[in-house]
């Protein structure tokens, strides 16, 4: 399993942190870590998921996922 923490843009509230922890936990393949205001820490295997599903699916609900 490979760890990533993916920087998020337009978090604000604990709305915004259930909004994102949803989005990622209906992604099949990636196990949430841990979602904080501004960042998001998720496990996956890249055999199977890719690395930009996961930022696909916080784009999806509605934020930026920044680059380094």
């Amino acid at each position: 399993m490979r760890e990533q923490t993916l920087k998020i843009g337009g978090m604000s509230c604990g709305h915004c942190v259930m909004s994102v922890r949803r989005a990622l936990e209906a992604t099949a393949g990636i196990d949430v870590q841990e979602v904080q205001i501004g960042s998001a820490t998720i496990a996956f295997d890249e055999s199977t998921v890719a690395p930009e599903v996961a930022a696909q699916a916080v784009r999806d609900a509605g934020y930026d996922v920044l680059s380094d």
